[in-house]
């Protein structure tokens, strides 16, 4: 039990600690003017401007999580370690182990806000729709709900910290995801101009379970930053953390695409008869070993079955939810084994 409870306490420490970062305020902020902004930028298009918000909001999103998890999952552990403050945690009996879980628990529940926040922005943008002619109604609740959401969220944060001292991005955000939550229920009880409309009408749930697919990637993402930051600088953390997303955005073009090429290339060659030779066999098995070594980020992107009306079937889903909650464990076993003999002292 009193494992449990140490994992708990490093959690909850890192998660308040997380949320106080200056960075996940600026992430936040600059992420949810992007969402909004992005319902008048899809208006330009010619076909769909609704598809177009949605793959250009999901990104945002997207991208905004995965700055942010560079950003705090490298503070977390390489601030404590240059900072020799991880003295006065595993000089207590705090296993090494316990104390990495514990620290990617809380950045991972702090990531957990943000995204439900940034979700909610999404949500109800999406509820109001793109103009796009100057005659379609502005959706009245959203825009006086989520506005009025969000100057209470400023002004709570203000005043809690002028009177009482509270950290101003942890009161804002805070105060700003229930209030985010109430505004975004109310929107999908009233239509354009405050008339009831039942909640199906305007309830997307494929969005929300592209989101929550999302912050899965999200989460390996976190767990990757966490195992370099115990080797790692901050600056070599974000890069090498920024590095696995992109590559891991482009896997499917970078090696996939080879992997199929020589797969063409030896069927070929044995329809003619010949033999497939050690230099094509080496390639192959190195680009299948690259292939399952680097995190498919692509796998965690499902806004192109939303823009095109699809489902989601739940086979994809079966094998989407394991392959990341694998990719996470991986990676945090890695953190544990590099932490394990990390001179902190």
């Amino acid at each position: 039990m009193a494992v449990f409870e140490q994992l708990l306490a490093i959690a909850r420490n890192t998660f308040f600690e997380s949320i106080r970062q200056p960075v996940l305020l600026v992430v936040l902020i600059v992420s949810t003017i992007l969402v909004v902004l992005s319902n008048p930028f899809s208006a330009y298009t010619l076909q769909d401007d609704q598809r177009m918000y949605v793959d250009i909001g999901l990104s945002t999103i997207f991208m905004g999580g995965a700055i942010l998890s560079a950003f705090v999952a490298s503070n977390v552990l390489t601030r404590e370690i240059d900072n020799r403050t991880v003295l006065t945690v595993v000089s207590k009996p705090v296993s090494r182990p316990i104390f990495v879980i514990g620290k990617y628990l809380g950045v991972a529940a702090a990531q957990l806000l943000v995204m439900i926040f940034l979700a909610l922005v999404f949500m109800m943008v999406e509820i109001h729709g793109v103009q796009q002619t100057v005659t379609t109604p502005y959706h009245l609740p959203v825009i006086t709900l989520g506005f009025g959401a969000m100057i209470l969220a400023v002004a709570g944060g203000i005043w809690c910290n002028f009177f009482y001292g509270y950290v101003f991005s942890s009161t804002f955000i805070t105060i700003g995801t229930p209030l985010l939550i109430i505004a975004y229920g109310l929107c999908l009880l009233l239509g354009a101009d405050f008339t009831p409309v039942p909640i199906s009408e305007q309830f997307e749930g494929n969005l929300w379970i592209a989101v929550a697919v999302l912050f899965l990637g999200e989460m390996v993402l976190t767990a990757i930053a966490l195992a370099a930051s115990t080797r790692l600088g901050q600056v070599l953390t974000l890069v090498t953390t920024i590095g696995f997303f992109i590559l891991g955005l482009l896997s499917d073009w970078l090696i996939a695409r080879r992997i199929a090429r020589l797969d063409e290339i030896s069927a070929a060659l044995l329809k003619a008869g010949g033999e497939i030779g050690l230099d094509i066999q080496s390639q192959y098995w190195a680009l299948k070993s690259a292939y399952a070594i680097v995190p498919n980020f692509q796998v965690f992107w499902l806004a192109d079955a939303i823009t095109q009306d699809a489902s989601i079937p739940l086979g994809y889903l079966a094998w989407t939810i394991p392959y990341g909650l694998t990719l996470v464990l991986v990676a945090l076993a890695v953190a544990v084994m590099l932490f394990q003999r990390r001179e902190v002292g």
